[in-house]
């Protein structure tokens, strides 16, 4: 058997899901028993190691792993300068500060003084810091919202996705201190090897990356339209463009940016474009 690249992910949980969904799109089948610590690949040179989110840095900067896919927030917190290779768009929240509902928010100097709840101290010293604020920490590890109501803290810092989580427990956001999603982290000793097994992991994830991001579009178009719907669409190169039966008609076909969508849409209608057609794209190969 030869050399395997070694794979952390969360040992349970959202992040899991989506870390071995986006292994499986990359085409990497794995046995996947229940309650496993670690897990091969069947077609792949890879061994997928399963930890506790709060532990992969270490696990990494130590080489017992040599990649992982783990939130920004926690690279960022745990401080252990880890590469990112590749944000991987899934598990977006943001590290937030909050404070009850009914307080009279006027800036971020409400919280000189005060005394705060977080699971993320090292982030939130630093925007603390940053800003020149004098504030009582108060580390403890779940359940940060709740906090306030028991007279713990005035204010939490903690992890927001859908803000459901504040409002339930009576408080609002006040300020971001940094946005996090999912990303590839890269233990920066391994060997050349592993480097190489690396790329080719990489190269097939950036490529089912970019098939999530953009669209193939097909539409038709009246002959003197042609210039004007090429200038409007971004494509990868050039649309390609096939004549119709109908004589005077062409059919473009080409790729747009999802966040793109939809204002390519209006000017590609008010370009004479007809019978639209958007379809998902599996892989995109660059």
């Amino acid at each position: 058997m030869g050399e395997k690249l070694k794979i952390a992910v969360q040992k349970s949980g959202r992040l899991q899901e989506e870390s071995l969904k986006i292994l499986k799109e990359c085409g990497i089948s794995i046995d996947n028993g229940k309650d496993q610590l670690k897990a091969n690949a069947f077609n792949f040179p890879l061994e997928v190691l399963y930890l506790r989110n709060s532990d992969i840095p270490q696990y990494v900067k130590d080489g017992v792993a040599d990649i992982a896919i783990v939130g920004e927030n926690v690279v960022i917190e745990k401080q252990k300068k880890l590469e990112i290779l590749q944000k991987l768009g899934f598990s977006k929240c943001r590290l937030a500060m909050a404070v009850p509902k009914d307080v009279d928010y006027q800036g971020i100097e409400y919280f000189n003084g005060k005394r705060l709840a977080t699971s993320y101290p090292n982030s939130l010293q630093q925007f603390l810091k940053a800003n020149n604020l004098d504030c009582d920490i108060h580390v403890i590890s779940g359940s940060v919202e709740i906090a306030p109501n028991i007279g713990l803290a005035d204010g939490i810092c903690d992890l927001v996705s859908s803000g459901s989580t504040l409002f339930k427990n009576g408080l609002k956001e006040v300020e971001e201190i940094l946005v996090s999603e999912a990303c590839l982290v890269v233990n920066k000793n391994i060997s050349d090897l592993k480097k190489a097994i690396l790329d080719r992991l990489l190269f097939r994830m950036r490529s089912v990356l970019a098939a999530k991001n953009n669209k193939y579009i097909l539409l038709n178009a009246p002959n003197d339209k042609i210039d004007d719907i090429i200038n409007v669409l971004p494509g990868m190169k050039s649309p390609t463009v096939m004549p119709l039966a109908e004589k005077g008609w062409s059919s473009l076909h080409s790729v747009i940016n999802e966040n793109d969508f939809w204002g390519v849409i209006d000017q590609l209608k008010l370009n004479g474009a007809e019978g639209i057609l958007i379809i998902p794209i599996q892989k995109m190969v660059l």
